[in-house]
């Protein structure tokens, strides 16, 4: 009965340990991406073109802002990266979701 026991508590700490490593990674990955295209924030609309080609879609938004969506899709997860550009042109905000 004991050794069920310990079986138990060891499968569930490794289980724990494993999600705490995958959580981290994602949030690097997350963190590195921000980074990389948070740069583009305050560029031009063309340089934003340059780096990432042609959007998948486009939209105007509420507020009378073009948003540029780009969507990729790795080990069946789609990511959707999209970039506010204001009247000017000039990108003003990013986000990301679903990018691992």
């Amino acid at each position: 009965m004991n050794i069920k026991k310990l079986i138990i508590i060891f499968f569930i700490s490794f289980l724990a340990t494993s999600c705490q490593t995958i959580k981290e990674k994602s949030d690097a990955i997350a963190e590195k991406e921000n980074r990389e295209y948070g740069k583009l924030v305050g560029k031009n609309i063309e340089e934003l073109k340059i780096k990432l080609g042609k959007p998948t879609e486009d939209f105007i938004n509420e507020t009378g802002n073009k948003v540029l969506v780009y969507k990729t899709k790795k080990y069946g997860i789609t990511c959707d990266r999209k970039f506010e550009v204001n009247k000017d042109n000039i990108v003003i905000s990013f986000a990301s979701s679903g990018c691992v």
